[in-house]
């Protein structure tokens, strides 16, 4: 009987194959820190800025242990362009700010949030948002209307996530 034929055979090349399979997780470096991209937003912001007949409105500084993770400009309805800046929060939650002139302003507002559905206020600074939520996808959203611009905050943050980056939004001067 030949090693490498029948049961024993199998069994060995089997042992062998599990044994090196073991040393190379052993030699591997593995890290149990988690890594989110950080992304520096401030030229896109820039960029917006120099397309929009408005002053842009931004974080003044990041929440504490948020991580700015995209950012991007698009086209929406009606050609307006609109600014998209995502964020993994403190709790690693999801967060995106996302701000437009577009027309009409409670059909930009009700895309972002995914729901035309006001479901109260919540005062961040003395200013009113409106809150609004939709369970089937657990996202809530902030909604401030002004006469040049919405804003909308949305994810799956918490309502004092959510407050906590309206809090620190400023608006830039124009240009």
């Amino acid at each position: 009987m030949r090693f490498t034929q029948g049961l024993y055979g199998y069994a060995v090349a089997l042992f062998v194959c599990l044994a090196g399979a073991g040393v190379f997780l052993l030699v591997t470096p593995q890290s149990r820190e988690e890594h989110i991209p950080r992304l520096d937003y401030s030229i896109t912001v820039a960029n917006f800025g120099h397309t929009v007949p408005y002053g842009v409105w931004s974080p003044q500084q990041d929440p504490a242990d948020w991580v700015p993770n995209s950012n991007r400009i698009a086209k929406g309805e009606n050609g307006a362009a609109v600014l998209y800046l995502g964020y993994a929060t403190a709790k690693r939650e999801h967060a995106m700010f996302a701000q437009s002139n577009e027309q009409p302003a409670a059909g930009f507002a009700s895309r972002m949030a995914n729901t035309d559905k006001a479901t109260g206020t919540q005062q961040v600074g003395g200013v009113a948002w409106e809150q609004r939520f939709r369970e089937d996808k657990n996202q809530r959203s902030l909604v401030r209307v002004l006469p040049d611009v919405t804003l909308v905050i949305t994810g799956t943050a918490d309502w004092a996530e959510l407050g906590e980056l309206a809090a620190r939004l400023q608006q830039r001067p124009q240009g």
